[in-house]
């Protein structure tokens, strides 16, 4: 009974880093659908968002019949448990990719506003912050989960670069670049939540592993 409790965790595990790979996959096309304004590839992250959405169903009867059937405790009950949270976390991280690929849709048929530099930057960021947390939770990794939260401030900067920059001199000089700049800074905000949801999988592991919470407590990573 108990091995196969083990197998049906380890299943468990699988199934949240491939709902990982997902997502992240997710954020890498919606931008280079931004970078080659392609409408066809947007329109294809918003429809495989159904096959993510199927993902999260699974993901969480699984672990809802975990609970019920096995009754775990101690460790096992906060893996479990961070499953299910870090399964909904995903979700959101893939459909903030479909509202990037919805403003792609937007710009595609228009002149970029300007170069694209700081959202391609802020992207990466995000990617690598949901590769880490992913990777935290699978290797119960602390110290990678205390880098992804430590990661967030450098995505809140950027984010506020672009906006910045959007606002001051592009929006607030010549109105007509409103149609331009708005779904750029709407991009920059999804690219900065998805940064949210991984810093809130990396709080999680770390209460997984440690039972310590850290949400709302900075003085816990220490």
């Amino acid at each position: 009974m108990d091995r196969h409790f083990d197998d049906e965790l380890k299943e468990l595990q699988q199934d949240v880093l491939k709902m990982g790979i997902m997502a992240e996959e997710a954020i890498v096309d919606s931008i280079q659908a931004l970078e080659k304004k392609n409408k066809n590839l947007a329109l294809k992250i918003i429809a495989d968002d159904r096959k993510v959405d199927e993902w999260e169903l699974r993901i969480e009867e699984k672990c809802v019949d975990l609970l019920a059937l096995h009754q775990p405790m101690a460790i096992d009950l906060r893996f479990i448990t961070t499953a299910m949270k870090l399964n909904g976390e995903l979700e959101r991280i893939a459909d903030l990719s479909v509202d990037i690929a919805q403003r792609v849709l937007q710009l595609a048929d228009k002149p970029l506003l300007k170069p694209l530099i700081d959202i391609p930057k802020l992207s990466k960021i995000a990617q690598e912050m949901v590769r880490q947390s992913i990777e935290a939770f699978v290797h119960r990794d602390i110290a990678l989960a205390k880098k992804v939260i430590f990661s967030d401030a450098q995505a809140d900067e950027l984010r506020n670069r672009v906006q910045e920059e959007l606002i001051n001199d592009y929006m607030s000089k010549d109105m007509t670049t409103v149609p331009r700049a708005v779904p750029l800074l709407l991009i920059a905000r999804h690219l900065e939540r998805i940064c949210d949801h991984a810093t809130n999988i990396a709080e999680d592991v770390i209460y997984m592993v440690g039972a310590k919470v850290v949400k709302h407590h900075p003085e816990e990573l220490k």
